[in-house]
């Protein structure tokens, strides 16, 4: 018994690390759009008037966020799932920095969403626009 607890242990913790993941789904060329799935946070006063990573100063009432690795000028849909509101959002930064997120959104987009109090929340994310 002991020796089966100890082989369960594993498998049950890869599949916590599994279900905390993002997913992303691409797609082809028929026109479908990509979609990502994960945790959102947001930034706001300690980075106003910073410069962002495509060199336009930070402004946390804009509606942008920041994103690893899609190209700056992308425009994306970002939906909180727990409420269903949606806010588009440009990228203009990269991040986030912090382990399990996907996006870090502008204080307004996190307000729009309804995500500032708690500091996170689960979102969907569709690419609507490449720049």
């Amino acid at each position: 018994m002991i020796k089966l607890k100890s082989m369960l242990r594993p498998a049950v913790a890869a599949a916590c690390l599994l279900a905390m993941a993002p997913i992303a789904s691409a797609h082809d060329d028929t026109g479908t759009t990509q979609t990502l799935q994960g945790m959102a946070s947001w930034y706001g006063p300690g980075f106003q008037g910073r410069p962002t990573a495509n060199g336009e100063a930070f402004d946390m009432n804009d509606l942008t966020a920041a994103h690893r690795s899609l190209p700056f000028g992308t425009r994306v849909r970002v939906t909180n799932e727990a409420t269903d509101e949606s806010v588009v959002v440009r990228i203009n930064d990269r991040g986030p920095y912090a382990h399990n997120r996907v996006i870090d959104l502008s204080k307004e987009a996190a307000e729009d969403i309804g995500i500032v109090a708690n500091g996170v929340g689960r979102v969907t994310i569709e690419v609507l626009a490449s720049a």
